[in-house]
């Protein structure tokens, strides 16, 4: 497509999206909860569908040279599937936020005032590979009343429309406008542009990808922005760290799945668990196949690699921590503080005044304890699903669902009430 003709598409695009979010503000929460059930069974019953479109863009994604961690973000499988069908379920399963009372009061003026949740209007998401964030986000934007315009990676485009067709499927069986889930459907990079200057059509641009993207969303975008900035998380391993507990969490934090956010991506070991476990930790990792990019005296542990000065503060989302050893949890804390994307840290450690100081100290969208970094997900946080995890500190902060994709209004009622 030439730039006009892209121009011209994101324009009726958004024109719809505006409309259909004027619908959705007050759509009865019973036709929302029934497409979003309609729309699971659609993703169950076209699962051959989906995965077909998901072969298509692996075989386009190898052609492209993508990471393994890019491929197993792009890749679904049945298991995979199912995850979807749970998430669509969940979100369904929710209270729904639009028209909760927040707060109320009552004014000597004879003023009754509420605070009440609304939707924001017309969200859109721009992501990469994972083709899950098509169902997500439709989900969460639907149930908290906002018409949402997707823009999927080029990698997961077959993918994408299947899911998005299942999506649609759901709208189509609640009698809800099939305008307010909209994927836009072209790979022209010219369309993010689009979406990005779209003040007129567009409340808030969730950015949802790696630091290319993001970074550019934040450069370019003149609509407001949820960051989600890179997911530099860290595990700290104090001194008074459970053994077992450690080694489990730090395994899991980041072996488990190395291309998403929430994989650990630098090990911080306080000297004094050195001195009593010795690199068990770091042996583990090497162990598991990882690369374990070393500084200090862990460069002396057989198998790894000498970090960089660039290796921290580095999202890998691959096989790879960075490890380096600290002097107790002030000495955690300042290194995350220079390198962290205050996104995930967690602390293992059994002593509660040293976890309290770790999380009064750092002011990380999510910090944990005794846990594994994995965890930061929506889905695990009990919201069914997440249109991503915000960074930034303004409205919404953490994994975003429903609840945080609204805003409020105030109601104010009087009896004939003037002001003096």
């Amino acid at each position: 497509m030439d730039g006009q003709d892209v121009t011209g598409l994101m324009q009726q695009i958004g024109a719809r999206a505006r409309a259909a979010a004027a619908d959705l503000a007050f759509a009865e929460p019973e036709s929302k909860r029934q497409a979003l059930l309609a729309a699971a069974d659609a993703v169950l019953a076209r699962q051959a569908e989906i995965l077909s479109a998901n072969a298509e863009d692996l075989a386009y994604g190898t052609s492209k040279g993508l990471s393994p961690a890019m491929m197993d973000r792009l890749k679904l499988d049945a298991g995979r599937i199912a995850g979807v069908v749970e998430g669509l379920r969940a979100v369904a399963a929710q209270k729904d936020p639009v028209g909760e009372v927040i707060a109320e009061w009552d004014r000597p003026s004879g003023l009754h005032i509420r605070r009440v949740r609304t939707p924001l209007g017309v969200v859109g998401v721009i992501y990469e590979s994972r083709p899950n964030v098509t169902a997500d986000a439709g989900a969460l934007c639907l149930k908290s009343g906002n018409a949402v315009i997707l823009r999927g990676g080029s990698e997961s485009f077959h993918t994408s429309a299947a899911i998005h067709a299942c999506l649609q499927d759901g709208l189509r069986a609640a009698g809800l406008p099939e305008d307010a889930i909209q994927l836009v459907p072209t790979r022209d990079r010219a369309a993010v542009a689009e979406m990005l200057r779209m003040v007129e059509f567009i409340d808030v641009i969730v950015p949802r990808g790696g630091k290319g993207l993001v970074g550019l969303v934040q450069a370019e975008a003149r609509v407001p922005v949820f960051a989600h900035l890179e997911g530099i998380c860290h595990v700290y391993a104090d001194a008074d760290a459970d053994l077992e507990k450690a080694r489990r969490v730090v395994l899991n934090s980041k072996t488990r799945r190395t291309g998403i956010c929430g994989a650990a991506e630098c090990l911080l070991i306080d000297r004094g668990f050195y001195a009593k476990h010795g690199a068990v930790l770091v042996e583990d990792l090497l162990k598991a196949g990882v690369e374990v990019r070393a500084e200090g005296e862990l460069a002396a542990v057989p198998g790894t690699v000498p970090a960089k000065p660039e290796d921290f503060g580095c999202e890998f989302l691959d096989m790879i921590i960075a490890a380096k050893m600290v002097d107790g949890v002030d000495g955690a804390i300042a290194h995350i503080r220079r390198y962290g994307s205050s996104h995930t840290e967690s602390i293992l450690t059994e002593n509660d005044a040293t976890a309290a100081r770790f999380f009064q100290r750092l002011d990380s969208a999510i910090l944990m304890r005794n846990a594994s970094t994995q965890f930061a997900d929506g889905g695990e946080f009990g919201m069914g699903a997440e249109i991503g995890i915000a960074t930034g500190k303004m409205h919404a902060r953490g994994p975003v669902g429903a609840e945080q994709l609204t805003s409020f209004k105030y109601l104010v009622e009087g009896d004939g009430t003037i002001r003096p």
